[in-house]
């Protein structure tokens, strides 16, 4: 339950992103690309995005741990697990139970 209260109120949060960044990003599935970064809040949260190609968000729940989203169709459909920071590359996030590797430089 507490997990489907923290998605909905991060949810809520997003339009209040920043203005985005360029990047040089990394997903599992679509591999190296050029990307815009948006940070989220104050917490790290942020979200990744490039023109043919699925936004994906991770929200920080606390330091070092958090839950991402894939945008799929106008809706933020939540990817199973929680997502862990790199201690070899603080610009990664891994989720060690769908094994899905995301990192924005």
């Amino acid at each position: 339950m507490k997990r489907l209260a923290f998605a909905a109120a991060a949810l809520i949060l997003l339009p209040a992103a920043a203005e985005a960044g360029k990047a040089r990003c990394f997903t599992t599935d679509d591999g190296y690309f050029d990307c815009n970064f948006k940070s989220l809040d104050r917490k790290g949260s942020f979200r990744i995005s490039s023109p043919g190609l699925p936004s994906v968000s991770i929200l920080i729940e606390e330091p070092g741990f958090g839950f991402g989203f894939v945008e799929i169709g106008g809706r933020n459909i939540p990817i199973g697990g929680m997502f862990v920071r790199q201690r070899d590359d603080a610009a990664c996030w891994s989720n060690p139970d769908v094994q899905v590797k995301i990192c924005a430089w």
